[in-house]
């Protein structure tokens, strides 16, 4: 049996992983958008690497040279997203002891990586357009204005189309940042790279483990090249990674791997023990019966009821440990604390 060589083929760009059709055309949009200062939208499923290529994009172009800082939108308030973001001077709000410099100014000839973009209030998106437009803003707690030759690539996992017609997005920030979109497809889309990507994975956490996991089982194979991959690319790297700190010997079998990838469980349908179509079935029907034939936000009031929801069940699955909530939702913990916190779902938050 064949051992697996992650050197089998060379990526199309330094640190990607996958030659197939679809990755094909994101590295051939990757390098073209490089090589200018233009803006760019980062859209796709959490897991799919955004991050990755937002990197690829910051060191092909002329600014590789320069910083290449990343801010997490959901991670942080309101408050706290604005001084991360533009910095503040001492005394400008409690616990501001020193001056501090923000992420735009620390990206300053080099390029700003806002991740979650759709995360963002209404008062920091005006802030984050002015940027784009004039390339210049205050500190919080300040008059004097600070000019800046930065960057901005920004992503979502969200359609921020959808954002915009639920007025949770500014349309005229949409299109400041959708200069150059680029789609990162899911890994279901991208089934010919799975076996690379098993490599891959395969290499990196037999040198950081010690082992040497270098053969699969063909069933395993079959089973990870079938799986939908709801978690994408972050999800096959940590169950390789756990099939290599578990395995016995040098080979992958299927006794390591989860049940949904064997298909034992119908994971698209069922989530931490929800089951997801039911649940958003019954909540539409009653969410269209409870607004009436005069109801006028009807979208809005369905999608709150929904997520509201869905968080709820999940987190009694999970014993409201938000950490394993949030890894079977497919999002960050921090954005599953700031919902959970909207929603009144926080009061009985588990340990980590």
């Amino acid at each position: 049996m064949r051992a697996f060589d992650p050197h089998d083929s060379t990526p199309p760009i330094t640190g990607l992983i996958g030659a197939g059709p679809a990755m094909q055309k994101v590295y051939a949009r990757t390098r073209l958008v490089a090589r200018s200062n233009a803006s760019v939208l980062l859209l796709g499923e959490t897991g799919t690497g955004k991050e990755l290529i937002a990197k690829a994009v910051h060191t092909l172009s002329p600014r590789g040279t320069g910083p290449f800082v990343r801010v997490n939108c959901g991670a942080l308030s309101e408050s706290l997203l604005e001084s991360e973001l533009f910095g503040h001077v001492r005394g400008s709000f409690t616990g501001a002891i020193d001056n501090r410099t923000g992420r735009f100014e620390a990206a300053h000839t080099g390029t700003v990586f806002l991740d979650e973009i759709n995360s963002t209030t209404p008062k920091l998106q005006v802030k984050l357009l002015r940027v784009l437009q004039e390339r210049e803003f205050e500190r919080v707690g300040d008059t004097h204005t600070i000019r800046v030759d930065t960057r901005v690539i920004a992503a979502s996992n969200r359609d921020l189309l959808d954002e915009i017609e639920a007025e949770r997005f500014r349309e005229d920030l949409y299109y400041r940042l959708n200069v150059v979109p680029i789609h990162l497809p899911p890994l279901r889309e991208r089934r010919e790279d799975v076996r690379e990507l098993i490599g891959h994975f395969l290499a990196i956490y037999n040198e950081e483990n010690d082992r040497y996991v270098a053969h699969i089982e063909p069933k395993a194979l079959e089973a990870l090249e079938g799986y939908e991959w709801p978690g994408n690319v972050r999800e096959l790297q940590n169950y390789i990674e756990r099939a290599v700190v578990l395995a016995p010997g040098d080979e992958l079998t299927c006794d390591l791997l989860p049940d949904a990838v064997l298909g034992r469980r119908p994971e698209s349908k069922r989530l931490a023990g929800v089951d997801v179509e039911t649940l958003t079935h019954e909540l539409v029907l009653r969410g269209i019966a409870e607004a009436g034939a005069e109801g006028t936000d009807l979208h809005a009031r369905i999608v709150n009821r929904v997520e509201k929801e869905l968080l709820s069940q999940v987190l009694t699955a999970c014993e409201n440990v938000q950490v394993k909530a949030a890894t079977k939702l497919g999002i960050n913990r921090n954005t599953l604390h700031r919902k959970s916190k909207e929603y009144g779902l926080d009061e009985t938050e588990g340990e980590s």
